[in-house]
């Protein structure tokens, strides 16, 4: 058998992710078009990442500010139009940095990282968009906001100068993600932002039906983390 049989587009991690995310969005009544697909591609090398860029995937997510500054560099100099998202907790300390490396944040969670975050925005002339971190589940161990302070978040964040263009949760694991992801549909409709930071490789599909604008998936490109 030919090698190109054996191996097509049709077949990658990639186009398959990409596909389930068109099934998903047509049974809602949406447009594939409205969900970036960010691959989560923390504790993932050059070598693992470099097939997806070759595909065509624009959309990177890392964890952490340091491994991000590693990889990245030399990366975006082959790939200039990379959006590369910070996806995990964000120390107040490292928010200058976040803020020259990163093109959207998506754990903007407590008031100390608002003014942070407003005073390396304002010092780099570079407004970054974030989503506000929300603890859908009021889990003690997670990072994000507590639901009943979204709003006065969101009042800083707006006197401060940071741009949010919506919110982000991680349902709690092992449960049915779907009231969770509809909770937070409802929060984000209520406060008027249209962006839905929500869904992983588990249940990304789940999220596209019930709004998701942007989905953060690992595993399900990358295998196994490295």
């Amino acid at each position: 058998m030919d090698q190109s049989t054996l191996e097509t587009p049709a077949q990658t991690p990639l186009a398959e992710v990409r596909g389930r995310i068109a099934k998903a969005a047509a049974l809602a009544g949406r447009s594939a078009d409205d969900v970036t697909l960010i691959a989560i591609s923390k504790t993932h090398g050059a070598d693992a990442i470099l097939p997806l860029l070759e595909q065509g995937q624009r959309h990177f997510g890392e964890n952490r500010v340091q491994e991000a500054q590693a990889k990245w560099p030399d990366l975006r100099a082959r790939y200039p139009d990379v959006t590369l998202h910070l996806v995990g907790q964000l120390q107040s300390n490292k928010a200058a940095e976040a803020v020259g490396l990163f093109d959207v944040i998506h754990s903007l969670d407590r008031p100390s990282l608002v003014a942070a975050l407003g005073k390396a925005m304002a010092a780099a002339g570079r407004q970054v968009p974030c989503f506000v971190q929300v603890n859908i589940g009021e889990e003690p161990q997670k990072g994000g906001c507590a639901i009943a302070d979204v709003p006065a978040l969101l009042a800083a964040a707006q006197e401060a100068g940071i741009p949010v263009i919506g919110l982000m949760c991680v349902p709690p694991a092992d449960v049915e993600a779907v009231p969770y992801f509809a909770l937070l549909a409802k929060m984000a409709r209520d406060v008027g932002l249209e962006g839905l930071s929500m869904g992983m490789s588990g249940d990304y599909e789940t999220a596209v039906m019930l709004g998701a604008t942007h989905v953060r998936v690992g595993s399900a490109l990358f295998g196994a983390r490295g």
